[in-house]
């Protein structure tokens, strides 16, 4: 099913709920292509239409009186090129000067992910993260939702080289190239299976295979050239991220108890309804958006 239309921030459900966007920056293909056409700039783009405030780490937040506070760019990680294991004073001044500036990225990251109502987590299991793991586990911690991506994981271009090399009969090359995948190593996962350690903690209800941005393509005027569009033609997302978000903008989700062998309420998601009027601040019913009426005017009468 084809989506063509936006979310109205004024009736969804999404409307000011805060989200992190979590997943790899250090040992992706390119840091520059994942900060400027990377995943996080359409999940993120399509958030922003449903009225959520978005936390993207390569887009931090301005903190008040600290200036430039842990932010990254495209330079930021070769400064741990400085890094030494060397013993002495020396070597204990460099670690101190590198564990102190990236502190700063590390507490700015976690304190997004404790601001928010819910974090979108990208793990890939072909890429090597730190900080992912933790900021599924401190939004876990505090019972807040993981809506967590798990890709197909293939490799093409290693499938037509050895395919090349077979034909070339070329068996010192293919030999090398089993040695490199094993070196590496390189681990094709073609059904997006998650690690073992995430199922329980983010839960059954928590993982997608995809994004779905095909379904969204028009809409938001997305190319379809980069390499999550040539997975996603490859192999199709069974369960979209975009189109349960789209869902949840309505309705929020349920979850399988299996003890009643039926969907039940799923009170991990607390979106905060700041905006009434009439009383303070409440949590959003969970089977729509929460009715929202200005008191009646009284002309200084009472009622």
């Amino acid at each position: 099913m084809r989506h063509e239309r936006r979310g109205s921030p004024a009736r969804s459900l999404l409307q000011g709920a805060r989200v992190y966007l979590s997943g790899p920056m250090d040992f992706v293909a390119s840091r520059e292509d994942e900060m400027k056409n990377g995943w996080r700039m359409r999940v993120g783009a399509f958030l922003r239409a449903q009225g959520c405030v978005v936390f993207d780490p390569w887009q931090k937040p301005a903190v008040r009186g600290l200036h430039e506070y842990g932010r990254e760019g495209l330079d930021t990680a070769k400064a741990r090129n400085a890094w030494t294991f060397e013993d002495g004073r020396a070597g204990a001044k460099t670690r101190s000067r590198l564990t102190g500036k990236f502190w700063e990225t590390l507490h700015i990251d976690l304190r997004m992910v404790d601001t928010s109502d819910f974090t979108i987590a990208y793990c890939p299991t072909n890429i090597y993260s730190v900080g992912t793991p933790h900021e599924i586990a401190l939004c876990r911690q505090q019972r807040k939702p993981v809506l967590f991506v798990s890709p197909p994981v293939e490799f093409p271009a290693l499938d037509d080289l050895r395919r090349h090399l077979a034909e070339k009969e070329d068996d010192q090359a293919l030999k090398l190239l089993a040695n490199l995948e094993q070196e590496v190593p390189i681990k094709p996962n073609p059904k997006g299976i998650p690690s073992l350690w995430y199922m329980p903690l983010v839960g059954g209800q928590g993982f997608f295979d995809g994004f779905g941005f095909d379904d969204f393509r028009r809409t938001y005027r997305w190319p379809d050239d980069g390499p999550l569009d040539a997975r996603e033609k490859r192999q199709q997302p069974k369960r979209p991220l975009l189109a349960f978000l789209d869902g949840l903008a309505h309705k929020l989700p349920q979850k399988w108890d299996a003890r009643r062998n039926d969907y039940a309420r799923n009170d991990d998601w607390l979106l905060w309804d700041l905006h009434r009027h009439d009383r303070g601040a409440e949590v959003a019913g969970p089977y729509g958006p929460t009715a929202r009426k200005a008191p009646a005017k009284t002309n200084g009468k009472k009622p």
